[in-house]
């Protein structure tokens, strides 16, 4: 995993330079009766050459503990400027930031008055971010490097930087949970294993799935399907192009999150759209419940609004 092989600063690996080691024994793999190897059996469910289980998971701790609080600043700032963060998470090319470009125009028609955001992650250029920026919409470009995701700090400081921020800041005031006014979309890095573990402070993890990719990624990527509350099945328009069981793909989300919520959408013909935005305004609505009820001293969890998927459990 990314937390331990290097790719968040610095390298997980232990010293070779002749000081002591602490890393111990290193995890050896399950052999299958096939001749298979599964290095996710141990505790720390991967293995690192040079670094014990117990090593690995110390260095995950210490790094997602520190992430975990730059997060809920995160969702303390959102809170506070009235915004509803939504964290897509895809492998490359499954549409995101098509999706994202036809929702903002589409939302620009439905909703004039809402402010839409965008905070896009690529390891190089800032092609996506001129995409987004196209459509109107302030958008800022984290390379990432070899980093193969986003961090809450990154999306911090990319927050403090949009026009969507300054609006909430000097335009209208703090929010302080009395309403919620804008969406920030924020598209991860690429890739279906890493992001998985990363808490952006968002109000929910979007799973974008193209039906390209087969209808076995809920098994092969468990982690990311079970984190998702949402899994967006895109490109839907292709159905008849592709080898893709749309019933057996929900199914194997279903085995990994029984309670993931499920929509098909194709952002180029702009079937499903509606549904999809009635998902992220009711989300929306959700979030705003909450803040309300914190900032009223009830404490009270919100009431998610859900919309029908269309889709038989």
């Amino acid at each position: 995993m990314c937390v331990v092989c290097g790719c968040n600063g610095g390298s997980g690996a232990e010293p070779t330079d002749g000081r002591e080691k602490t890393s111990g024994v290193v995890h050896a793999p399950v052999e299958r009766d096939n001749g298979d190897l599964h290095y996710g059996t141990g505790s720390a469910r991967l293995s690192v050459p040079g670094i014990s289980e117990t090593r690995a998971i110390h260095m995950e701790a210490d790094v997602l503990g520190e992430n975990k609080r730059l997060a809920s600043r995160n969702r303390a700032h959102f809170a506070a400027h009235g915004v509803s963060a939504f964290n897509l998470v895809s492998s490359p090319g499954s549409g995101k930031t098509t999706l994202l470009c036809a929702s903002i125009r589409a939302l620009k028609v439905r909703k004039p008055e809402l402010s839409v955001a965008v905070i896009e992650g690529d390891q190089q250029t800032s092609v996506d971010a001129d995409r987004i920026r196209a459509t109107g919409a302030p958008a800022i470009q984290v390379n990432t490097g070899r980093g193969c995701h986003l961090d809450a700090q990154m999306v911090g400081e990319a927050f403090a930087r949009l026009d969507l921020h300054a609006a909430a800041h000097h335009g209208h005031g703090h929010r302080h949970g009395h309403g919620s006014d804008a969406l920030l979309f924020i598209e991860n890095v690429g890739n279906l294993v890493c992001p998985a573990l990363w808490d952006l402070g968002e109000a929910a993890k979007i799973v974008v799935l193209s039906v390209t990719e087969g209808e076995d990624k809920p098994l092969k990527y468990p982690d990311m399907f079970a984190a998702a509350t949402l899994m967006v099945i895109n490109k839907i328009d292709l159905m008849p192009y592709v080898s893709f069981d749309v019933s057996r793909c929900i199914e194997y989300a279903r085995q990994v999150n029984p309670g993931i919520e499920v929509l098909l959408v194709s952002a180029t013909t702009g079937d499903g759209m509606e549904p999809w935005l009635d998902w992220l305004l009711s989300q929306r609505a959700g979030v705003h419940h909450h803040m309300d009820s914190e900032a009223s001293g009830h404490g009270e969890a919100a009431q998610r609004h859900t919309v029908s998927t269309g889709v038989t459990p």
